[in-house]
């Protein structure tokens, strides 16, 4: 599995996915992601879509709420970087992105600059 690497953005620090890389190939490669976060130490995350398996993004493989679940968990703060029509989204994914903008554990985001505005909030 290709690594995260630690950024930092005013007093905050983060771990960033590599860009157009395969990092995590199901809901269980979170973990590696969480071991890599304790380590730094964070909980903050910038991932992008190629980052996370396709079916991530359709509800009904549940990849995305065992992911969500962790997240929660674990106290992780994670910001996806997928720009629109980036990747295949499930209807149930849109509804699922609405009911977790309220949550703040996980967002998607257009651009690295809106993700990394959203993590350091």
């Amino acid at each position: 599995m290709p690594a995260c690497t630690p950024g930092v953005v005013g007093q905050l620090t983060f771990l960033e996915g590599p860009p157009g890389q395969s990092l995590l190939r199901d809901a269980g490669g979170l973990t590696a992601l969480l071991e890599e976060c304790f380590a730094v130490p964070t909980r903050r995350a910038l991932l992008y879509a190629e980052n996370l398996p396709l079916t991530f993004f359709d509800v009904s493989s549940g990849e995305a709420g065992a992911f969500l679940q962790k997240l929660r968990t674990y106290g992780l703060r994670v910001a996806v970087v997928a720009p629109p029509h980036s990747v295949p989204v499930s209807h149930r994914f849109a509804e699922l992105m609405a009911a977790e903008r309220r949550d703040g554990a996980f967002g998607l985001f257009d651009s690295r600059t809106a993700a990394l505005l959203w993590l350091v909030e």
